[in-house]
């Protein structure tokens, strides 16, 4: 079940308070800030844990279905149905960004490749992470949905990590709500992003963010060894029936 975000104003107080330098100004500002980093560190705690069940990584499947079907069920953020068609690869990230000065944005994704017989892979688990710096405070929740348009960019994700925008060219996908005709150009980047933000999060911001591959997940999902490169290439891994509605969905899109 998904989620709904936190969404933290403690910060809106403050901005009158910053032009008068004062003692207790400051103290209150440290105090906050002290306050505002312990909070962060326990809603960021939970996405990190190393070692989660395997009901909870079954949770983590439903919640990309989930965020998947919403996006497409909003016309101001579906995806085009060419754009689905011509698909080599998916990844459905959620996201809890939080962050004073220093940034954290911490989640997890899933991850489905297209093979070369033209059938849609397993559903398999990444880690994802951002660090920033800048003026910025705030709490939110994104959802980000990439696009992979060649056979090249999801083999990124074997090496420990991939960059979104470094390792790939990654441009912003065209909306099916907008009724604009996309040029080649843009159809063939390597990665289309589609992303929706909910929450109370401000600033600017310098941030490196990734996806990596989450072996030990996969291993617990899918009760094998294998790991990603077997997983979404091969045949070798029994699909459980969690992961069954998810690849329906996928497939019931991308025909």
């Amino acid at each position: 079940m998904k989620r709904e975000p936190v969404v933290i104003r403690a910060f809106q107080d403050d901005i009158t308070l910053l032009s008068v330098g004062t003692n207790l100004t400051r103290y209150m500002l440290m105090k906050k800030f002290i306050s505002f980093s312990l909070l962060a560190a326990l809603l960021l705690a939970p996405l990190s844990a190393s070692a989660l069940s395997r009901s909870a990584y079954v949770e983590r499947v439903e919640t990309c279905e989930a965020i998947l079907q919403q996006f497409m069920s909003d016309p101001t953020n579906a995806i085009p149905a060419n754009v689905l068609q011509r698909a080599r690869g998916i990844i459905i990230v959620s996201q809890v960004r939080a962050g004073l000065l220093f940034g954290l944005k911490d989640g997890f994704g899933i991850v489905m490749v297209r093979r070369a017989d033209n059938t849609w892979s397993v559903p398999a688990i990444l880690a994802v992470g951002e660090g920033s710096f800048g003026i910025q405070f705030g709490v939110s929740a994104n959802e980000t949905i990439y696009i992979l348009n060649d056979d090249t960019t999801p083999r990124l994700l074997n090496n420990q990590r991939f960059h979104v925008g470094v390792d790939a060219k990654a441009v912003a996908g065209p909306k099916a709500a907008s009724n604009e005709h996309s040029n080649e150009e843009v159809l063939t980047t390597p990665v289309l992003v589609y992303e929706k933000n909910k929450g109370l999060y401000a600033g600017a911001s310098v941030k490196a963010g990734y996806l990596s591959r989450n072996d030990d997940a996969n291993r617990s999902l899918y009760n094998t060894t294998y790991t990603l490169p077997e997983i979404l290439y091969s045949n070798w891994v029994t699909v459980p029936d969690e992961v069954k509605p998810l690849m329906e969905y996928v497939n019931s899109l991308t025909r």
